[in-house]
């Protein structure tokens, strides 16, 4: 295993630039969103860590490509930028998702709200799920792990056709295994930057796909006759678990980011890193590195803070089930089937560290909006506790005292000066 350790001042050009321009724009962010990204170049940073890498085999090893900072992005001409009469991401599903079409909706429903609090400020609809045989494409047997696959580029051409006059982008999710060309082994996903379409799959995200007992092996593998689509009728779907819902909402947000301009990232740990397999797949991150992240924020205008209360939003939501709920799950009935989120938990603590950071800078400044306030990592409560933040010319260490909770909202008292605000959990 070896880490890819930039300098810092390397990682401080792909976040700010040398263009005067661009640093005076860095400089005009919220200082609180400067001091988060600044964690890139921190040696130390708990949130933002080097790429690893393990073998020859992963992306970085197998594939060489040109580095993209802040400046490049930025600076392409042929970067796609949503417009208020092309601001939606639609999201079609190819293929059945379960063992009924309600199961497809409502799995498909989750990626939509997960979607939308990560490319927050983009309006994200369903299209009705399509059977493979609408999309026309060409399929094969896979000679090695003899499972049915779909042609990519197919289904980029379809999607391409399908595509709304409103749209920002299309982007097609499936079950079934997808091929590039006949000398590809498989694909993950891929995406057309040019023309706004994307397509990927999450067979492969299985956890029995590489083992001998895997269901969607053909159990005669033949070369299948072209056009008869009736040998997708029976085509394994793979179990819904919140690993597998892991994998898809990765795999999801990275192909999109391709259509936003971003390219694969090789700065720091990162969703938008190449993966070569499952193994490297699963290693990276959900979240985007600071250089990535800064990347969207232009594309998109939003604050972190709101970007990040609505990702933990998703993950709390709709993970519970209610009694009559849990009744139906007993009885097989896959309406309403509780969110799978068990695996999102280790994300959902490290973007609470996020916000952490960034209310720091707010509470230092007395600047605290109305929204989610969560209570100070580490603190119990009532508590008092120290908050030092620095960020451009600000440097201030500031106590707060007596945290309470009344219902949903927290009242945090400082002891420097009148500062008293209460603001919504």
């Amino acid at each position: 295993m070896r880490a890819i350790r930039h300098s810092e001042e390397a990682l401080k050009v792909a976040l700010i630039s040398k263009s005067s321009a661009l640093v005076k724009q860095y400089e005009s962010l919220d200082p609180g969103e400067r001091l988060l990204m600044n964690e890139a170049f921190r040696r130390d940073s708990i949130l933002f860590r080097p790429i690893t890498l393990q073998s020859a085999s992963d992306w970085i090893s197998a594939h060489p490509e040109p580095t993209q900072d802040f400046e490049e992005f930025y600076r392409d001409p042929y970067r796609k930028k949503p417009t208020p009469q092309s601001n939606t991401i639609y999201i079609q599903a190819i293929g059945s998702f379960g063992e009924s079409r309600v199961s497809t909706e409502e799995y498909v429903t989750w990626l939509k709200g997960y979607c939308e609090a990560f490319y927050y400020g983009m309006t994200v609809k369903l299209l009705a799920p399509v059977p493979v045989s609408v999309t026309g494409c060409s399929f094969r047997v896979n000679d090695n792990t003899h499972n049915l696959q779909i042609h990519a580029g197919d289904l980029l051409r379809y999607l391409k056709r399908k595509k709304p006059s409103d749209a920002f982008c299309i982007v097609g999710i499936t079950t079934i295994d997808l091929f590039p060309k006949e000398s590809w082994n498989f694909v993950f996903g891929q995406a057309s930057l040019t023309e706004g379409v994307g397509i990927f799959s999450f067979a492969r995200y299985d956890s029995d796909f590489y083992s001998p007992n895997y269901k969607g092996r053909l159990k005669r593998p033949k070369k299948p006759s072209k056009g008869d689509y009736s040998i997708f009728d029976d085509c394994h779907t793979p179990a819904i678990t919140g690993l597998l819902l892991l994998r898809s909402c990765k795999t999801l947000t990275h192909e999109l980011g391709h259509i936003f301009g971003l390219r694969h990232c090789q700065w720091l740990a990162c969703v938008m890193q190449g993966s070569n397999h499952l193994e490297e797949s699963d290693r990276r991150p959900p979240g985007l590195c600071p250089i990535c992240l800064r990347k969207l924020h232009c594309a998109l205008g939003f604050s972190l803070a709101r970007r990040y209360e609505a990702l933990v939003r998703w993950i709390d939501e709709g993970a519970a089930v209610a009694p009559e709920r849990a009744a139906k799950f007993r009885n097989k009935d896959p309406v309403d089937l509780p969110k799978p989120v068990e695996a999102f938990q280790e994300w959902r603590e490290w973007i609470l560290k996020c916000l952490a950071v960034l209310q720091k800078t707010l509470l230092a400044l007395g600047k605290i909006p109305p929204g989610i306030l969560l209570p100070v990592p580490g603190a119990s409560n009532p508590c008092s506790t120290s908050l030092t933040c620095s960020a451009g010319p600000w440097t201030t260490n500031l106590q707060v005292s007596n945290i309470r909770q009344e219902g949903q909202t927290w009242h945090l008292n400082n002891r420097i000066g009148d500062f008293r605000k209460s603001v919504r959990k």
